[in-house]
Parts: C-alpha cells; sequence; structure tokens
C-alpha cells in the first residue's frame, strides 16, 4: 500500500509534454534515443531541484525508459530485459525475494557506469512489491 501511494505521488509529480515543448538539447537527444524505438510517451519533473525529461519507449515490444537533464545528457536508462540475462548472483537474490511468488517484469537501470536491476514480484498471497539488487545480488541503495 505504502509503495503504491509513492508510485500515485511520483506519478502526479511527472508532467506529460510534447517533443515540441522540450528544450532544443533534449530534443535533439530524444532523436537520437529514439531512432530504433516507437516513442510512447515524454515526461518532465522535478527531481533532486533540477529538471528531468523522461522518454518512454518500445524496443522489440519491451519497454526502454531514457532519462535526459536539460542539456541532454543521458542520466539513466531503464531497459526491461529476460531475467535470464541478467548475472547469477543477481538472478538469484530476486528469484530468493520472489519466493514461490511471480517475477512480472525485470528492468537493468543503467547511470553512468553503475548498473542495478529492479524486478516487480507479486507473491502467493497476491501482494505486489519490488526488489532492487546490484550485479552481486546485493540491495542496491539509491
Amino acid at each position: 500500500m505504502i509503495a503504491e501511494s509513492l508510485i500515485m505521488i511520483a506519478m502526479l509529480a511527472e508532467t506529460k509534454v510534447k517533443l515540441e515543448a522540450l528544450p532544443p538539447a533534449v530534443q535533439a537527444a530524444v532523436k537520437e534515443q529514439t531512432k530504433n524505438a516507437t516513442l510512447v510517451g515524454l515526461s518532465k519533473e522535478k527531481e533532486n531541484g533540477r529538471m528531468e525529461y523522461e522518454a518512454e519507449t518500445k524496443v522489440n515490444g519491451k519497454s526502454r525508459d531514457v532519462t535526459f537533464d536539460e542539456k541532454g545528457s543521458v542520466l539513466e536508462v531503464e531497459e526491461e530485459i529476460d531475467i535470464a540475462t541478467i548475472p547469477d548472483a543477481a538472478k538469484a537474490a530476486i528469484e530468493k525475494r520472489a519466493a514461490g511468488g511471480t517475477i512480472r517484469k525485470v528492468e537493468k537501470l543503467t547511470a553512468g557506469t553503475n548498473i542495478n536491476y529492479e524486478a516487480a514480484i507479486t507473491s502467493k498471497s497476491g501482494k505486489k512489491s519490488e526488489v532492487n539488487v546490484n550485479a552481486d545480488g546485493s540491495p542496491h541503495k539509491e
């Protein structure tokens, strides 16, 4: 319930925008990053005192979101991947946390040289949660 409330608050902070409304450097970066993707939506939000822009895309049927700063630099790429493609330690940590539940979605988050993995899980009782781990399986701290 708390996680769902936080997600709703985060969604309210995001403002949907059109490509033409983005700063020119961000427009160019979005066009570059979406060459081989389908653009699903654009949004902006103030994060830690600075404006960030997100391009939601689909690549080969999977989600891929790219976050940019005001200069068009890529801050983070969040891409849906198959759990079989992640490091064994991260996979084991996610599967342990799921403990008989269902792993609904796995994403690879890349911010500069930092890579971690986030999984959306539904427990046997139907409770939804997320787990975020590093490549070595340790919990990822934001």
